[in-house]
């Protein structure tokens, strides 16, 4: 899996607000993430999100205890 709910992602392409950052919403066999600038939603597939991907941010460890 690219990436888990709760997770936070900077993507290449950046979001017309100026945002690169965005918070997995769902997964499945689309992901939505919710853009971390103005809090708008994206929907993207599994190989455009490979595609794009950049890196991910670390949770705190607060974080992974609660989901």
């Amino acid at each position: 899996m690219l990436a888990e709910c709760g997770e936070i992602v900077t993507l290449k392409k950046k979001h017309p607000c100026g945002s690169t950052r965005f918070e997995v919403v769902r997964t499945g066999a689309d992901y939505k993430l919710r853009c971390c600038g103005c809090g708008s939603t994206v929907i993207l597939d599994h190989d455009t999100l490979k595609k794009r991907l950049r890196g991910k941010e670390e949770r705190s460890i607060g974080e992974k205890e609660r989901s």
